[in-house]
């Protein structure tokens, strides 16, 4: 058996909280290493958390200026080379485009660590897919991904999401969501399959949990009524009857639900409240604006229609909601149109999973104050569309 085949097989058999542990005994005893660490990276993004003896973790590394931040920002391995000819190598841990942390690999030798990145990097991929499996099984991963303690509003609304970011060939996505640690309603999803992605942006009504448990119940009747296989009208027609009927009008939820069509970028849009959409095509950016419908849950038995929509090859989309559009600074000037143009030129640059990152940092120049009074939400997608042979 190769060792490549070995780590696989270690992988597939440790049980969830060994997966870290079965593989650098493979690494050290196959590939030489000296020692292995696997760091996630946290709910804000600005820290990569070690693993490997929580609840005392080792001290954690920055994402933005750290050699393993390079490795978790560029995705791709990045070799660290030492004075006394050690090395160290930092391969990312991702699953389809989300990122979950690095997987970092001590060498004696600088010549090894160069040899053997490539297959290294493989095993980073497959032990990505194992952390995901894991986790229905172990809190392990998850509490290292966490650098302060989750609100219960929060540790709803991160178990709701389903993932930071992910590509395909035709798009990317990177979504991401302040305060971290105390989110409150704002959320966003998506699904894809073989010829549509589904995304919906939300923007939720109230404060803590209640804003939590309001955003998990549209969510999931959202869910039920596409996993029906029902037009994208009819699941906000269900979604808003299933939370009027709890709710009574009392409380409701704004959503903006898009469905592209991967082979031609023809998509069908449901605008049914605040959160908003700037587009940039051919280095102009312009908010794209549709038909304003009534947010889910206000009135009994409403009708939604759904409107066109169409992107091109090289087209950025960027969502936010109301805590960023409408953000005031310490004048009371709102963010705006304006500065979410500038944003999103100065990150023009950025692969669409960094984008949303850089964007909140911005606001927070803008708010002035590090910690925002309400949800901020900001989602980017990148449209490559779908060639003749794919």
């Amino acid at each position: 058996m190769n060792r490549f085949m070995t780590a696989e097989r270690a992988l597939r058999t440790a049980a969830p909280h060994e997966l870290l542990d079965a593989i650098r005994a493979v690494l050290i005893e196959q590939y030489g290493a000296e020692d292995v660490e696997l760091f996630m990276a946290d709910y804000s993004l600005t820290v990569l958390q070690p693993v490997s003896v929580l609840p005392h973790t080792l001290e954690p590394v920055s994402v933005h200026n750290s050699p393993a931040g390079r490795a978790f920002g560029s995705q791709k391995p990045y070799r660290e080379e030492g004075r006394d000819g050690r090395a160290r190598l930092h391969l990312p841990v991702s699953v389809r485009g989300d990122r979950l942390g690095v997987l970092s690999v001590n060498f004696r030798e600088s010549e090894a660590a160069r040899e053997r990145e490539s297959e290294l990097a493989e095993i980073a991929d497959m032990l990505g897919h194992e952390v995901i499996v894991a986790e229905r099984d172990t809190d392990l991963y998850l509490q290292a991904r966490r650098k302060d303690r989750l609100t219960l509003a929060a540790e709803m609304q991160w178990q709701l999401l389903p993932g930071r970011s992910c590509s395909r060939p035709e798009y990317e996505l990177g979504a991401q969501l302040e305060p971290a640690y105390a989110i409150f309603g704002d959320n966003f999803d998506w699904s894809a399959t073989a010829d549509h992605l589904m995304l919906y942006v939300t923007n939720g009504m109230g404060e803590g949990i209640e804003a939590s448990l309001l955003t998990n119940l549209a969510i999931n009747a959202l869910r039920n009524a596409r996993r029906a296989g029902i037009s994208l009208a009819d699941q906000a027609a269900l979604a808003d009857q299933a939370v009027y009927a709890h709710y009574q009008g009392r409380c409701y939820l704004s959503v903006l639900m898009f469905d592209f069509d991967l082979a031609t970028g023809r998509a069908s849009v449901v605008d049914a409240g605040s959160p908003q959409l700037l587009r940039l095509r051919k280095g102009v950016v312009e908010r794209v604006a549709f038909d304003a419908q009534l947010p889910l849950g206000m009135f009994e038995e409403t009708d939604y229609v759904a409107q066109d929509f169409r992107v091109e090859p090289g087209d950025r989309l960027v969502f936010v909601s109301d805590g960023v559009h409408a953000v005031a600074s310490p004048k009371g000037e709102a963010y705006g149109d304006a500065a979410l143009a500038r944003a999103i030129h100065v990150t023009r640059l950025l692969p669409a999973a960094e984008v949303p990152r850089a964007i909140l940092r911005e606001l927070t120049g803008h708010r002035g104050k590090p910690v925002p009074d309400d949800d901020a939400l900001v989602v980017c997608l990148d449209w490559h569309g779908r060639t003749s042979g794919s």
